[in-house]
């Protein structure tokens, strides 16, 4: 299973490239996007960096593909200076033979406008039609903003806590 394009009526999630570092580094710069899972934000060199490693995949012997995509946004008046319409996050997927467990960071700018829910939900559909019946995600119990999101995208909480935060999962398909 690799990473490809999705697109949908708003969105491309392009496959994650250490090209993306530089743009990503603004998308994801404020501070208030680590309010819930801490840190602060990475520089471009620091991105440029952990792009390399995730883009080289898992260290060998491990049952799991790593897959990453960046969000652009299509339709809307170019921002770049190229005429290119611009990143606003990212979506990724760690697979297992057993689940999927995915992840979404939308930039402060573009919040607020549907498009986590929107990437959120193209990727479990893809990570569906690619075979994988349980998708899984950890969100902060008090994070309402990404609670939607999983709600959108198909999941529901469940009891159980992994890290202090909430584990959300997909109804089998089937």
């Amino acid at each position: 299973m690799h990473a490809e394009p999705i697109t949908t009526p708003r969105l491309t999630l392009i496959p994650l490239a250490v090209e993306h570092a530089a743009e990503m580094a603004e998308v994801l710069g404020d501070p208030a996007l680590h309010a819930f899972i801490g840190g602060s934000p990475a520089t471009p060199p620091e991105l440029r960096a952990r792009y390399t490693r995730m883009v080289a995949g898992p260290p060998p012997g491990r049952d799991e593909v790593w897959l990453n995509w960046v969000i652009r946004l299509r339709g809307a008046a170019p921002e770049g200076s190229d005429g290119s319409h611009p990143l606003t996050g990212y979506v990724q997927a760690t697979v297992t033979p057993d689940q999927a467990a995915i992840a979404w960071v939308v930039g402060t700018p573009w919040q607020g406008r549907g498009i986590a829910g929107e990437a959120a939900l193209a990727l479990v559909a893809w990570l569906r039609d690619h075979g994988t019946d349980t998708v899984v995600a950890t969100i902060h119990p008090d994070h309402a903003v990404s609670s939607a999101v999983a709600r959108r995208a198909g999941l529901v909480p469940t009891d159980t806590r992994v890290d202090g935060e909430v584990l959300w999962t997909s109804p089998r398909a089937g």
